[in-house]
């Protein structure tokens, strides 16, 4: 029986988006879970954006944790000899302190600024990923400062494929498959994945339908589909890996992933792979948001009081984030409902 506390105040979060026709949340505290939608079902596939970091995060940590990585490692050792590269390592990537720029240089070509609005990135390939490379110049020196940027991510994607051994070669192979094979299939997630074609929902900006959200070059940065019911499996995951049907590998990826990394100046949050943590009375709370000119995505969990929100809408993000604000909002309330967690 669902508690009717909890019924009440997740259910706000259906009509936070603005526009939205499709929303889905997805939440789990202890043995509780509550899945609630509007305009979709729980399986209902959604464009993630950048949520889609944090499963390239379990990436990253899986192929660590059977010691086909070291955080450490020069990225420079996983790409092509011709690809010069600046001296930065897979934990630069995976914590944003490579210095890389948020986009890689020559993606806002002309073709890029006439479908800003709707697919800027689908013309921009691997090959031009790796040729932009070359024309880089970094903001700052490797770690010394976090830097926002899914150029990183998405070479850390490219990275990764070619240190598991597989071909690198953009949506059919590469970062889609090697994803699917190490982390969505062995967690049993249906729904998820980085397939454009697959029946999903239609997104949409300031009401306006938008195609499906294509990025080729940098998949590991924001290509993943998913539903609530997946997303609430993964956090659920998350917040117990010892008791998680996964291999040991990702289990101890599962682990991997909380463990901060870095503490961000004048503040007391911190940065883990990829995930964002912020210390709420004296517990750690991890979130990622994300969004494509299409959908907006939450991800949250408190792991010491076993809470977990996922939430999806099927609009792009707008100014202040006012969704995502509401799911951050959301999770926080409903773990502190619960006076043996306060």
């Amino acid at each position: 029986m669902t508690d009717p506390l909890l019924d009440a105040r997740l259910r706000p979060l259906l009509h936070a988006a603005k526009g939205a026709t499709a929303v889905a949340v997805a939440a789990g505290h202890g043995d509780e879970r509550l899945l609630l939608t509007r305009g979709s079902t729980p399986e209902t596939r959604f464009e993630t954006g950048s949520v889609t970091k944090t499963f390239t995060a379990l990436l990253l940590a899986e192929l660590a944790a059977r010691r086909e990585v070291r955080y450490d490692d020069p990225v420079s050792r996983y790409l092509p000899r011709r690809v010069p590269c600046p001296p930065i390592t897979l934990l630069h990537l995976a914590t944003h302190t490579s210095g890389l720029p948020r986009l890689p240089p020559g993606l806002l070509t002309g073709s890029a600024r006439r479908a800003w609005f709707s697919n800027p990135y689908a013309d921009f390939t691997t090959t031009d990923l790796m040729d932009s490379l070359a024309r880089t110049r970094l903001h700052h020196r490797p770690g010394a400062r976090v830097r926002y940027s899914n150029f990183g991510a998405g070479l850390l994607g490219h990275a990764l494929v070619r240190a598991a051994g597989g071909r690198d070669d953009g949506d059919a192979a590469g970062y889609p498959a090697l994803l699917a094979e190490r982390v969505l299939t062995p967690l049993g997630l249906a729904d998820s994945d980085c397939d454009p074609h697959r029946p999903q929902a239609r997104g949409h900006w300031h009401g306006k339908p938008r195609p499906a959200w294509r990025i080729p070059g940098l998949p590991a940065a924001g290509a993943l589909r998913s539903s609530a019911r997946d997303l609430l499996t993964t956090l659920t995951a998350l917040l117990d890996p010892a008791a998680s049907a996964a291999p040991p590998s990702l289990r101890a990826a599962l682990a991997d992933v909380q463990r901060p990394r870095l503490v961000l100046p004048r503040t007391d949050n911190r940065l883990c792979l990829v995930w964002n943590l912020r210390p709420r009375q004296g517990r750690p709370l991890l979130h990622h948001s994300g969004g494509t000119r299409g959908f907006t995505a939450f991800v949250g969990f408190l792991p010491r009081s076993g809470t977990a929100l996922a939430a999806l809408a099927n609009t792009a993000p707008t100014p202040l984030a006012p969704f995502v604000q509401s799911a951050y909002g959301t999770l926080c309330a409903w773990e502190a409902r619960d006076p043996a967690t306060s």
